[in-house]
This record gives C-alpha cells, structure tokens and sequence, in this order.
C-alpha cells in the first residue's frame, strides 16, 4: 500500500489541496522567520536601552540557538514517532507564547528564559515542515515546492523588518510591541491542527492504510491547479517507477525498522547514509555559522558603524528584500540544474558577497553588497531545505532532517558568541571573510550528497 500511495501522489498534478498544505506549513514558517528577524532588531535597541555588553547581546541570540539545536533533533524524532502535523502544530504553539511572553520581561535573565524556550518551538517546527510539506509535493516539482515554502521565509524577515522600522524606535516599549506581535503563531497552531490532513506517506508506512488513502482520495479529487506537460509528465511516470531498492550491506532492520531514539539516530550512519549525513551536518553546520552570524548583528554593526537604529534599520529592510528573488531564482534552478549544482552555486555567490559586503563603505555599496548576500543566500537556504529529506527513507526522514537541523543549530549559537572577539581582532572585513570561507567549505560539502531530482521519495 505504501508504494501504491507513493505512486499516486507522485503522479498527481499540483491541485488545490497541495496549495493549502503549502501555505498553510508557509504561514507558520514565515512567523519563525518574523520572531528570529524581530530578535535580530530588539537586540540592537536593547543594547542601547538597557546598556548591555557585546557578550550580553550576543547571549540574547545564542540562548535561541541552543533551544533550537534541542527542538529540531527531538521535534524529528517525534516527528517519525507521532506524526508530522502533530508535532508542527505543538511547536507553533510552544514558541508562539513564549515570543508573546517575552515582551514582558523586565530583566536580562527573564528574556533569556523565555529565548531558550522560543527557540526548542522554533528549532523542532522547521524541520518537521519540510518533511511534512515534501511528503505530499509530486516528485516533478518537489525540489521547487519545498523552495517555495522556505521563500516564506522572505516575507516573515520582511514583515519583523518592517515592524521593526515603524514600531521599535517609536518608543522606549517599541521593542516589547514588536514581540508581542509574535504571539499570533499561537492561534495559527490551533489552524495547523485541524485544517492540515496528515501526511499519507508518514500513515502508510505507520500501517495507517485506510487513513493514507483517505488523504490521496482528497488529493485526487482537488481540482488542479496546473498539470504537468509531456516532458513533465514522463518524469512523473519514471519518478513513480522509481523504487529504492536496499543497497547490499546495508543493515535492514536498522534502517526500516528503528524503534527507540538510538536506533534512529544510529540509521542515519549505517553504510548507505553515512556519506550523505557527514555532507549534509557539514552543509547545515557552515551555512548556519555565516548565515546566522551575518544576519543577526547587521543592525547592530551598522549602528556601531555610526548610522542612527532608524537609518541602520532601513538599509536591513532593503537588504532583507533581496531574499525574494533569491528564492525565486533558486526555485527554477533546481528543478534545471538539479539540487547539488544549485546549492553550491548560491554558496560561491554567498562567499563573493560576504567578503565584498565586508570591505564595502560608502552606502551604495552597503546596501548592494547586502543585497547581494541576501539574493545568494537565502536562495542556498531553499535548496538546502529541498535536498535534506530527499536524503533519507519516510521511516527516518524526519530523524535525518531534525538531527542535521540540530547540528546546524550549535553553529547558530557558536556564531553570534564568536562575532564580537572577530569584530575586535579586524573588524566587518575579517568577520566577513570568515563567514565567507564558511559558504567555500559548504559549497564543497554539497557535493557529497545524493541528487534526487525528479525522483521519487525513498518509501521504505
């Protein structure tokens, strides 16, 4: 039954029911983006209001990261475990009114509570809305779906950039404002929960039979949105006769059948993922590094370059609009170019924009190096978060998407620490040359992984 649902959805055109999968998982992707942007913003006021150190301000970040390298390797487990809507409604819930929360505080050590709790919600749900949303994309288009939803990303770092413009240097409480507004993912979580089926791969492979084909039949029986044309169309058919035999060597019974946390984990390194997991922790690791070092302190080292938090703020929504067609740009490569060559591409172009955005000074160049950064990286992003659960069988793919997330997370938390020492040994150009050389390791990483483009989804 299980390769019966494969074939199915496989075979499906993109209907309407897809798009509400889409935007719904995109919603609440696009408010994690709005509740790390927010923070990204408050920090810079908060340095001034409340006249914190370079290291308090960089604690205020990286005790996010650590709630998140906790969330997303267990928000995979129980992902795999209890299922994925589940599980990405409980963590929209969690970060939502711990965000909310926050803009209570009164002290440093309160807002880092309420940081870490944030970040075990927001650390568990990106993940897990990956591999839920590339469960039901058709193989044809898979890779560009699950660009599209991290293109949500875009608009919630849109939307904190703006509120962080027009509402945090309003007032002295402007910061508490703009976080108070991250309470709304806790009403979306209550959206998620009933208006989302679950996934028909995840039910089958449960032995959920009845319930899997009850979410195809709803899929079949949308109304499409757009079909495939006949070169699309015969990759759907040998996308649907695609089934992923087990390699021999391989440890069977560890990588279909895993029942307890260790087993999970220990499949993701028997012979015929360990290659791809190693490349994958790698690219998550370095790209998290540069990223989140980079596009956290902007604001701040913008205002420490002399620019007032209102003109630091402005050049950052500018920059942050670039994102959107990094997004698009990578949405239509990937399914040309395939997964490896896009994600390495967009890296290169990630290191060339770091160093140049380092060494720029006048304010054009600021501004357009910035932009750079934030078209190639951000576009890497969407095909990171396409490649990672193609790596892996429906019985560990949350697990593999959550434990790379994870270990991704402990470079966002090592990041934010690291960038006030490289600020005070050579400034913005030695910071950014780091980070630029972080996207160079990545890049090569990329190509240690498996590319499976227009191929069906590894069912076992």
């Amino acid at each position: 039954m299980s390769a019966d649902v494969s074939d199915r959805l496989d075979r499906l055109p993109f209907t309407r029911r897809h798009l509400k999968v889409l935007t719904g998982s995109g919603i609440g992707w696009a408010l994690d983006a709005m509740d790390v942007g927010l923070i990204s913003f408050v920090i810079a006021a908060l340095a001034a209001q409340w006249q914190l150190t370079g290291n308090e301000t960089a604690w205020i970040a990286s005790i996010g990261f650590i709630g998140m390298a906790i969330g997303a390797s267990l928000g995979g487990l129980l992902a795999d475990r209890f299922g994925r809507r589940q599980i990405f409604a409980v963590t929209l819930l969690v970060y939502g009114l711990a965000t909310g929360a926050s803009a209570l505080v009164s002290g440093l050590v309160a807002l880092l509570v309420l940081r870490f709790l944030v970040g075990l919600g927001l650390g568990a749900e990106l993940p897990v809305a990956s591999t839920f949303v590339s469960e039901f994309a058709p193989a044809r288009i898979r890779g560009r779906v699950i660009v599209i939803l991290e293109a949500f990303w875009a608009v919630g770092w849109t939307a904190a950039a703006l509120i962080s413009f027009f509402v945090i240097p309003a007032s002295e409480a402007g910061w508490r404002w703009a976080l108070a507004i991250g309470v709304i993912p806790a009403v979306w979580a209550i959206v998620v929960r009933w208006g989302l089926p679950e996934s028909p791969r995840w039910l089958a492979r449960r032995g959920r039979t009845a319930d899997a084909d009850a979410v195809v039949r709803s899929l079949e029986a949308s109304p499409a949105l757009f079909r495939a044309g006949a070169r699309e169309a015969s990759a759907a058919e040998a996308a649907a006769a695609e089934r992923m035999p087990v390699p021999a060597g391989t440890d069977e019974a560890s990588t279909l059948h895993p029942t307890t946390v260790g087993s999970r984990v220990a499949a993701l390194w028997v012979r015929e993922f360990r290659m791809r997991t190693a490349c994958l922790w790698l690219v998550w690791f370095c790209v998290n590094f540069s990223y989140y070092g980079a596009f956290i302190w902007i604001p701040s080292i913008l205002v420490a370059q002399g620019y007032d938090l209102v003109r630091s703020f402005g050049f950052t929504l500018i920059i942050t609009l670039a994102q959107l067609p990094g997004y698009a740009v990578a949405a239509w490569l990937i399914e040309v170019w395939g997964r490896r060559l896009t994600l390495s591409a967009f890296l290169a172009g990630s290191a060339v924009c770091a160093v140049l955005f380092g060494t720029a000074g006048a304010e054009w160049a600021i501004i357009a190096a910035g932009m750079g950064l934030s078209f190639f990286n951000l576009g890497a992003w969407g095909a990171l978060y396409a490649v990672t659960p193609e790596m892996y069988p429906t019985s560990l793919r949350a697990t593999g998407s959550g434990w790379a997330a994870g270990v991704g997370r402990i470079a966002s938390i090592i990041a934010p620490l690291a960038v006030p020492p490289l600020l005070a040994l050579g400034g913005a150009p030695v910071l950014f040359v780091v980070f630029a050389v972080f996207f160079v390791v990545a890049g090569a990483a990329a190509w240690g992984l498996v590319d499976k483009r227009g191929l069906a989804l590894d069912d076992r």
